[in-house]
C-alpha cells in the first residue's frame, strides 16, 4: 500500500497526445530546442498551453473534414 502511494500521478495516467505530435507542434512553435536540450519540464506554461491549443485545433479539423 505504501508503495502505491509513492507513485506520481504521471505514472498512472495514459498519454492523450502522441510524443510525435507533441514534438511536431513544438517544432512549429519554435520550442523544440528547449525540449531536446532540457526536456518538457523547461517549456513555459504559455508554450505548453499553445501546444495543447494547436493539438485541439488539429483534432477539430480532423473530425470536421469529410472522409
Amino acid at each position: 500500500m505504501r508503495r502505491l502511494l509513492n507513485l506520481s500521478f504521471t505514472t498512472l495516467k495514459k498519454s492523450v497526445m502522441s510524443e510525435q505530435l507533441k514534438y511536431e507542434i513544438a517544432r512549429d512553435l519554435g520550442v523544440d530546442q528547449i525540449v531536446s536540450q532540457h526536456g518538457w519540464g523547461e517549456v513555459s506554461s504559455r508554450d505548453c498551453g499553445n501546444i495543447v491549443r494547436r493539438a485541439i485545433e488539429r483534432a477539430e479539423m480532423n473530425v470536421s473534414s469529410p472522409k
